[in-house]
């Protein structure tokens, strides 16, 4: 399920390596059975509407699929959330929404709208930073990312001195970073799924700040050379670690350059849970595909921190276990791990 893009804009990267994951349980006899992928296409939040997101997931339920892979925007995940729990059907989005998960919702964190928040404080706190001003997108993501900012602040004793919204769709910032210079903060940062990233720092830059600039996994964005020269210096939290063994081992295999580390760890490391899911499930049907994701344990992860393992439980929906979230900076236009 895409809910990226209203129709097919070329090749499936996703189904490339569901395929690659497949075709290895395959191969060595756990998955017994051919497996076909199917598409749907709606162009969800925040561009779209969650009307696109319910119509391409009603699709996917009419074509009679044992399992949904998507959606990858926290906000569309919330919206499919009922929809996998009214029809039982198994569903696993690659978002950063924790609050979308269910009997049926699974969850692969790509980012984390609670956890993204506490990584940053922390190193605003290492830092000796008292005071922060804040950015945030005017949506169910940018709210929950302020949420569990402002609470780990008042626990490490930083003071939030303004927090000012957004529009996830907005083209300048000038107002909004405005407002934050008035405050007088040590560091600031921007918090959301990162379309208004781009004004934000070209507003920052604008004024001539200096001091500690931060964002959320938006900063992942900075795959573009383009959006990584705007946000040159950025501090972001992603998914992967230079000092990741599996990812490493992962990529050689694979013939794959270090600047590919993160679709290549979050990717695969999506495939492999829909594969090994389907090689454990004890039948071949909707509920059998539940059980079979929450039979999938400690697997090595491609994604965080060395040590990070991937896998669910009968009561556990979220895959990555472990520091899983990785802060790292741009520069230059290349992504550096943060010590």
């Amino acid at each position: 399920m895409n809910d990226m893009s209203a129709g097919p804009t070329g090749a499936s990267e996703t189904e490339q390596w569901l395929r690659l994951a497949v075709d290895e349980l395959t191969g060595k006899g756990r998955i017994a059975r051919q497996v076909d992928f199917v598409h749907a296409w709606g162009l969800g939040l925040p561009s779209g509407t969650a009307a696109a997101v319910e119509r391409a997931y009603a699709e996917l339920v009419a074509q009679d699929v044992l399992l949904v892979v998507g959606p990858a925007i926290g906000d569309n995940a919330l919206v499919a959330t009922p929809l996998a729990e009214r029809h039982r059907l198994p569903t696993l989005h690659w978002a950063g929404a924790e609050r979308a998960r269910g009997e049926y919702m699974f969850h692969l964190q790509v980012g984390s709208h609670e956890d993204e928040s506490i990584v940053l404080a922390r190193y605003f706190a290492s830092l000796r930073h008292g005071r922060v001003g804040v950015v945030y997108d005017l949506s169910p993501i940018g709210e929950q990312h302020l949420l569990f900012l402002e609470a780990e602040a008042s626990v490490l004793g930083i003071q939030i001195a303004a927090a000012v919204s957004i529009a996830p769709l907005a083209e300048d910032a000038s107002q909004q970073i405005g407002g934050i210079m008035s405050a007088r903060p040590d560091a600031v940062v921007y918090l959301g799924l990162g379309l208004a990233a781009a004004p934000v720092a070209r507003a920052l830059t604008a004024c001539g700040w200096l001091g500690t600039k931060a964002m959320n996994t938006a900063g992942i964005r900075g795959y573009d050379p383009k959006f990584a020269q705007i946000i040159d210096g950025w501090v972001y939290v992603d998914m992967y670690s230079d000092s990741n063994a599996t990812l490493a081992a992962l990529r050689q295999r694979l013939g794959i350059s270090t600047t590919g580390s993160f679709r290549c760890a979050t990717r695969y490391d999506l495939a492999r849970l829909v594969a090994e899911g389907l090689a454990r499930a004890p039948e071949a049907t909707r509920d059998g595909v539940k059980e079979g994701l929450e039979r999938v344990k400690w697997l090595p992860a491609a994604e965080g921190h060395e040590g990070t393992l991937l896998g669910f439980g009968r009561y556990d929906r979220g895959a990555l276990h472990g520091r899983y979230l990785v802060l790292r900076r741009w520069f230059n236009g290349e992504s550096l791990e943060v010590a």
